[in-house]
């Protein structure tokens, strides 16, 4: 069974940094997708961005220039990073996987069938 598992995320303080590691138990298919989405608290989840086999990423509109994803093939290990820490990026951070059946992966919820169990982030100011 496919699995993903995040890594610890934590409290940090705003301004600062984070990278946070999804570790991917194997790959949907040999076309796939894994995307990161994020659960403020009392909001609905939503997508940060995804990257897929090919290596391309797609991050959502709103959060371009301070999220980077990027991926380790070889550990099968998909990582966030966030810059310029803010209060409102508190939140629970997902991983998801799921096979990549257009050009490019979905920001999507329904996309993904494969979850892990998230990671929460607390940034204080």
């Amino acid at each position: 069974t496919l699995q993903l598992l995040e890594s610890v995320g934590g409290s940090v303080q705003a301004g600062g940094s984070l990278t946070l590691s999804c570790v991917v138990s194997e790959y949907p298919s040999r076309d796939y997708c894994v995307a990161w989405f994020r659960q403020p608290p009392g909001k609905e989840r939503r997508a940060v961005g995804t990257i897929d086999n090919t290596g391309a990423t797609r991050i959502t509109v709103s959060l371009q220039g301070r999220f980077t994803i990027t991926e380790d093939t070889a550990s099968h290990t998909v990582q966030l990073r966030v810059d310029s820490l803010i209060p409102e990026d508190t939140a629970t951070y997902y991983c998801a996987a799921g096979a990549r059946l257009y050009a490019d992966c979905h920001l999507v919820q329904s996309s993904y069938p494969y979850w892990g169990r998230g990671t929460q982030v607390t940034v204080s100011s």
